[in-house]
């Protein structure tokens, strides 16, 4: 059996360590940190780093809603391509800084672009 993404990646340890990076990215950034005036980051963080977890085929602890449901009421805020392909650069830029092989790297981002039309609910 071949080793998961999660596990290629550096497991629980890497999901910390990439999920507090890219929302320092996120935070940062005038062109998205809005959509996050309001969101307790400290349970963002947790629903995140269980969500990687989860798609990246480790443990399965996400009780969190579906990506539709998630983000419907950020797109009824304009939520848009511009703004997915913002936060997708930062998960890449996020996991290139943590020295994520680039193959690993290329499947996270086919695995995030794949999820755009439920994150934009389309």
């Amino acid at each position: 059996m071949s080793e998961s993404l999660f596990d290629r990646i550096g497991g629980h340890a890497a999901m910390d360590a990439a999920v507090d990076l890219f929302y320092k990215k996120v935070i940062a950034d005038d062109s998205i940190n809005h959509f996050f005036k309001t969101t307790d980051m400290k349970k963002q963080r947790a629903k995140q780093k269980a969500f990687l977890a989860m798609v990246f085929g480790g443990p399965n602890n996400y009780t969190g809603l579906d990506m539709r449901a998630a983000h419907a009421p950020l797109v009824k805020n304009g939520l848009n391509d511009a703004h997915f392909d913002a936060v997708a650069g930062h998960l890449q830029a996020t996991l290139q800084e943590l020295g994520v092989a680039e193959a690993d790297v290329a499947e996270v981002m086919k695995l995030a672009g794949g999820a755009r039309d439920d994150v934009l609910n389309r």
